[in-house]
């Protein structure tokens, strides 16, 4: 479970954008309460490695190295299939909530239409991804 008190989708989309640019690593992390739960992505020259690291106390690690928390997730996709993954967890989301009632669950955060809509054009023009993609919203 991850609090509505940071910006997980968001966080998570924005990530996933940023490494289009010249940015070779984002951070961003999920509040669990009271764990944090930090993601780090690492673009190669061909994959985005992901780890994901927990940290016991999210009141004090975020000062922290990554290296002083336990890898509970590591994995390395192209960039084409996590983009992916990631523009249908956002449409999965949007499809079942909408814009208020995503709202209503996450109250402190909209819905992140602008960067959901930001990665898509950027996977859809940088990717040459063949996958079937949802345009119909956000």
């Amino acid at each position: 479970m991850v609090s509505y008190c940071t910006d997980a989708l968001a966080d998570l989309v924005a990530a996933a954008g940023g490494l289009y640019g010249q940015l070779r690593t984002t951070r961003f992390f999920f509040d669990a309460e009271p764990q944090e739960l930090r993601w780090v992505l690492r673009a190669t020259d061909v994959l985005i490695d992901v780890t994901i690291y927990e940290f016991p106390d999210v009141s004090v690690s975020p000062d922290l190295p990554d290296t002083a928390g336990t890898v509970i997730w590591q994995s390395a996709h192209s960039r084409r299939l996590f983009s992916h993954a990631v523009l249908n967890a956002a449409q999965t989301v949007f499809t079942e909530h909408g814009e208020a009632g995503y709202q209503a669950k996450w109250m402190l955060h909209p819905f992140p239409v602008a960067l959901v809509q930001d990665l898509r054009r950027l996977h859809l023009r940088d990717d040459a991804c063949s996958l079937p993609h949802d345009h119909s919203h956000p």
